[in-house]
């Protein structure tokens, strides 16, 4: 599904990401580990396209993808995760998740006055869309509550239900236990096993090797 070659990003002198080649079979869940400083979310800030390499080829499903900009990448399939969560946090959890699908007829100034019973009717689907997600992240009950309430693994669950709200094909995950409960950890990882056999791929940078060693196959190891 995902085939990165030859990929090479520097930052002046530094040279964070050294020449290097993976592929991630689609329907697995794979570990990308290594220790700090490796390079590992750089990779994932390339292949997602916030950083552009200097050289090599990212390809999704065949097609190159190195080069497109954040939100065209994001609408071929691929979406990813941050280690520390980037909710609005002045806005409701319901509200995080229905900024999510793009190019709704409500973004456009006259839509409301003009096409009324167009936007509410996308409105009220994206809403059910979002409750049924956070529904099945186990936060519907938090639908109401302002971001900024929720603890740091809700914020990681939150994190997952915004990107499911695309219906990602492959989903970058960035440390996903980090700062998480062992109880909220298990709610996620069940999430994820649960996604991966509805036909999700995974790529999971992660530093807890039980859990590393307990979900992902294969995995890759980048050197410092």
């Amino acid at each position: 599904m995902l085939e990165v070659e030859d990929l090479v990003k520097s930052f002046g002198s530094l040279v964070a990401i050294d020449h290097v080649t993976l592929a991630v079979a689609a329907h697995t869940i794979t570990g990308l580990i290594g220790p700090n400083g490796a390079g590992k979310t750089t990779l994932f800030n390339t292949i997602a396209g916030t950083s552009r390499a200097d050289t090599g080829q990212i390809r999704l499903h065949g097609e190159r993808i190195d080069g497109d900009p954040p939100d065209a990448i994001f609408r071929r399939g691929l979406a990813r995760t941050f280690q520390i969560p980037r909710p609005f946090r002045e806005m409701t959890v319901l509200e995080n998740m229905m900024m999510v699908p793009g190019h709704q007829a409500g973004e456009r100034f006259w839509a409301s006055w003009v096409r009324y019973g167009a936007v509410r009717r996308e409105e009220r689907a994206i809403r059910e869309q979002a409750l049924e997600v956070l529904g099945f992240c186990g936060l519907q009950s938090l639908a109401g509550d302002l971001a900024k309430t929720l603890s740091g693994g809700q914020q990681k669950l939150l994190e997952l239900a915004r990107v499911l709200m695309g219906r990602p094909s492959l989903i970058l995950l960035d440390e996903p236990s980090a700062g998480v409960n062992p109880a909220l950890m298990d709610s996620l990882l069940d999430r994820i096993l649960d996604l991966q056999r509805r036909g999700v791929t995974f790529l999971i940078i992660e530093h807890n090797m039980d859990l590393v060693m307990s979900v992902c196959h294969p995995i890759l190891v980048m050197a410092q």
